[in-house]
């Protein structure tokens, strides 16, 4: 990976539907090799996929929460109750297994309040091995692009 790559990946976390002439201008290549580049990229994993980015708000899904998530017991059992119970979640966006004060940080979206309230109390403190869930509403998200 050179810096033309890095130039490449850094257009496409930004604007991942620009076409490849309008991409090969920006990082200094015709288009030919840039999207030889491309696919390159694509085909070593680098470039794991494409998604749209949601208006959350738009889908009935406009409170944002992060949950701290801390569980009873470490057993590899445990963790992967916790994990497939976890995933099945239609609320949870991502989850991370992290290290500090929770064992995981999960990304929820939901309705609004009322429906956090449902979802923290009836299905995620209600997963297996759940000791404690801290959570920390989204008042406003800053976005870099």
């Amino acid at each position: 990976m050179d810096d033309v790559d890095r130039s490449i990946l850094a257009v496409l976390e930004r604007h991942g539907r620009i076409s490849n002439n309008e991409l090969a201008a920006q990082v200094g290549l015709s288009p030919s090799p840039c999207l030889r580049r491309v696919r390159n990229l694509e085909e070593s994993g680098v470039i794991r996929g494409y998604r749209a980015l949601i208006d959350p708000a738009a889908v009935g899904r406009g409170l944002r929460v992060f949950a701290g998530v801390r569980l009873l017991r470490h057993t590899r059992a445990d963790v992967v109750a916790f994990e497939d119970g976890v995933m099945a979640l239609s609320g949870v966006v991502a989850c991370h297994h992290i290290t500090g004060s929770f064992d995981y940080l999960l990304q929820v979206e939901v309705a609004d309040l009322p429906a956090y309230e449902e979802f923290h109390a009836n299905q995620l403190a209600a997963l297996p091995g759940v000791a404690t869930v801290n959570s920390f509403v989204i008042m406003k998200t800053l976005d870099p692009a």
